[in-house]
């Protein structure tokens, strides 16, 4: 993500969405930093790997610019692209703040939760973003 969220803000033309994958960035960054203090708290070093799950979704959002003109359908398309990494983003962390809870694993569920609803609220962003006009500009 920390890769990918510039590629789509350079290809944004609406302000609103370009100011919000700019705020989601610096978010995805401390979500890293969270996370491997996750793995610390575990004994554990971090390791990045390669989902394959993401890696599809963000690849459908690199087809959506290259298949549209920068503009209201581009910026459209980029914002389906987008709320779908963040529902699996929601998804991930929800299951894994569940499995800390169980697991009794407090920094690991503190920094899971904080994530978890920075996904969340970013996801509603999105959705204004495409409330205000943009969506009917693309239609």
């Amino acid at each position: 993500m920390v890769k990918e969220l510039p590629k789509m803000q350079k290809n944004a033309t609406d302000k609103n969405l370009k100011t919000a994958i700019e705020n989601h960035l610096a978010e995805t960054e401390v979500h890293v930093l969270r996370l491997e203090e996750c793995f610390a708290a575990l004994g554990k070093k971090a390791q990045a790997k390669k989902c394959d799950a993401m890696q599809w979704l963000l690849d459908e959002g690199k087809s959506i610019i290259e298949e549209t003109e920068p503009g209201s359908v581009r910026d459209a398309g980029i914002i389906a692209a987008a709320q779908k990494v963040e529902h699996y983003g929601v998804a991930t962390y929800g299951t894994l703040a569940a499995f800390a809870k169980v697991l009794k694993e407090k920094v690991c569920l503190k920094n899971l939760l904080a994530t978890l609803k920075e996904e969340k609220k970013c996801d509603e962003l999105l959705t204004k973003v495409a409330d205000t006009n943009l969506n009917s500009k693309a239609k």
